[in-house]
């Protein structure tokens, strides 16, 4: 497999290997119960197997976490659990975070102050031995989910190791209509994490799906 999506089931997950596989990659979407991830492959696959160059498998996480990369999908409030107990899988690769920690109030949604300063600082911390990397936080779930949809965006990258910044920035660029910007250190993880919450209310308040693209670079 080139990559494992753990907590794979969820909007964000299955968009995200939906658009990798459509991309000619080997997808493995992981899950802790593996008949519900075969059933949201299953039904990608129903609906775009004519355009998907590589593949998409429905998968336990262990087996996610053996890929070459490893993208961590699940919620925030798990982000961590999740990681410690397949930090010896892990060891060595990089992993990638797309979690955010965000609550709903009303119609805006609301950044959590984590303990380490970010969903993706705390991850690294439990995975001593992984290089982590921050990502595809930006990214609206629906429309990654749908091939159609004509999606344009530029991804914010960050990390502290040279080869995960170097690989997660591959990874992007495999998807078509993402931009990879090199955003810094993992330091940088923290306030990319909070910005989605303006994202997302941007989104609520005008009924939309936007994305994030910066000009002038």
């Amino acid at each position: 497999m080139d990559v494992g999506i753990i907590g794979g089931t969820g909007p964000a997950g299955r968009g995200l290997g939906l658009r990798l596989a459509a991309a000619g990659m080997s997808v493995a979407i992981g899950s802790r119960d593996p008949d519900r991830a075969a059933g949201v492959v299953e039904e990608l696959t129903t609906v775009w197997s004519s355009r998907l160059e590589g593949t998409l498998d429905g998968v336990g996480n262990e087996v996610a976490a053996s890929a070459k990369l490893v993208v961590l999908a699940t919620p925030w409030e798990g982000a961590v659990q999740t990681v410690t107990a397949l930090a010896g899988r892990l060891e060595g690769k990089v992993v990638v975070s797309m979690a955010n920690a965000l609550v709903r109030e009303g119609r805006e949604m609301l950044p959590l102050v984590h303990p380490r300063g970010s969903v993706a600082a705390a991850v690294q911390v439990a995975l001593p031995r992984s290089k982590v990397a921050a990502a595809f936080h930006h990214l609206p779930a629906r429309e990654m989910a749908d091939l159609d949809s004509g999606l344009i965006a530029d991804v914010l990258v960050c990390a502290d190791d040279p080869e995960a910044t170097t690989e997660t920035m591959s990874l992007v660029e495999r998807i078509d209509g993402l931009r990879p910007l090199d955003a810094g250190s993992l330091s940088q993880a923290s306030p990319i994490e909070a910005f989605t919450a303006v994202c997302i209310t941007l989104n609520i308040r005008h009924r939309a799906h936007s994305t994030l693209k910066l000009a002038g670079i």
